[in-house]
């Protein structure tokens, strides 16, 4: 997928039109995550995921040949500016917030396996005469990279 455009006006306005859309998606996350709702927002993330790609194609195309924006109004050019800065900002909120939720998650995964495994080892008797059952040990893994 890649844009198609006559000139550099024409590329500029789609790449305008592109980075509004991919920062309302990335709003509309991050304005679920903050209302504690990360299910909610999953629910563009396949659109989110194309458009970042687009994005990320686009930008390295213009980068290698700075030429495809040439010639465009400057009007146009601001535009793009500005958009590409709100679209910064809100990927920077968006980091953020997935970081917050990720480290949630993490302390909530090693909390229950620290209370998996004080459950496990209780003593399963009382008195004189009482014995531990050895209790074989589960492996609880975490992925740091998750």
């Amino acid at each position: 997928m890649a844009l198609t455009a006559n000139d550099s006006a024409e590329r500029m306005g789609q790449l305008i039109a592109l980075t509004e859309r991919l920062t309302a998606l990335i709003a509309e996350q991050l304005r679920a995550f903050e209302a504690h709702r990360p299910q909610d927002a999953a629910i563009n993330a396949e659109e989110t995921a194309q458009l970042a790609n687009l994005y990320r194609h686009e930008s390295l195309k213009v980068r290698a040949d700075p030429s495809l924006l040439a010639g465009a109004p400057a009007d146009l050019r601001e535009k793009l500016i500005a958009g590409t800065r709100a679209f910064d900002a809100v990927l920077a909120r968006h980091g953020r917030a997935v970081e917050a939720a990720k480290t949630i998650t993490e302390g909530l995964i090693r909390a229950i396996a620290e209370e998996v495994s004080v459950q496990r080892n209780a003593v399963a008797s009382y008195g004189p005469k009482a014995v531990q059952a050895v209790r074989p040990a589960t492996a609880v893994a975490l992925n740091r990279r998750a």
